[in-house]
């Protein structure tokens, strides 16, 4: 159970945002039905993440590895359980997703999704990057914008599940 009870969404200062977020995403998930507590926040978090998950031009499928490595570091089931179906429908194999805690030795990624894995990790564990990593995710990535967009996602996500977990944000929370 989330250590706050979620905002209530028919407050006058939350409701057009609820109403914008509905509009997006079809409904308000445990996330923003905490983020709510302060439409402020929450306005500027959907902001941000709707530029990272639908405007950046990542790849899907690497933008849900990352995802989906930062919450397993960070052992944040909520974005696990969020993302999953989406990595599948972005074309990450389930077999890869079983494989995400050992992708070191798995044979299963690519050159450029192991550069993504090994950029990610660094980021997430150690926040500052060794020289080695990131020259192969720059050689990987192919140009600046991508490098951008990369180290974007790696890092919002990295701020979402610490926001989630620090909050107890799970999915079988009842509201």
């Amino acid at each position: 159970m989330a250590r706050l009870p979620y905002a209530d969404l028919t407050h006058p200062e939350a409701r057009p945002l609820v109403e914008s977020i509905v509009a997006q995403r079809g409904s308000v998930l445990h996330l923003y039905q905490m983020l709510l507590h302060s439409p402020a926040v929450a306005g500027g978090w959907l902001n941000y993440l709707t530029s990272i998950r639908q405007l950046s031009t990542l790849p899907g499928d690497l933008r849900e590895l990352v995802i989906m490595r930062v919450a397993a570091i960070n052992g944040a089931p909520y974005e696990a359980d969020q993302h999953a179906p989406i990595a599948l429908k972005e074309g990450v194999s389930q077999a890869q997703l079983d494989a995400l805690d050992a992708w070191e030795t798995s044979d299963l990624f690519s050159e450029r999704e192991r550069a993504v894995l090994a950029y990610t990790d660094a980021m997430t564990r150690h926040v500052q990057v060794p020289e080695a990593v990131f020259d192969a995710v720059r050689a990987a990535m192919g140009s600046e914008k991508l490098v951008v967009e990369l180290t974007a996602t790696v890092a919002a996500y990295n701020m979402v599940s610490r926001f989630l977990e620090a909050l107890q944000v799970h999915s079988h929370d009842h509201r």
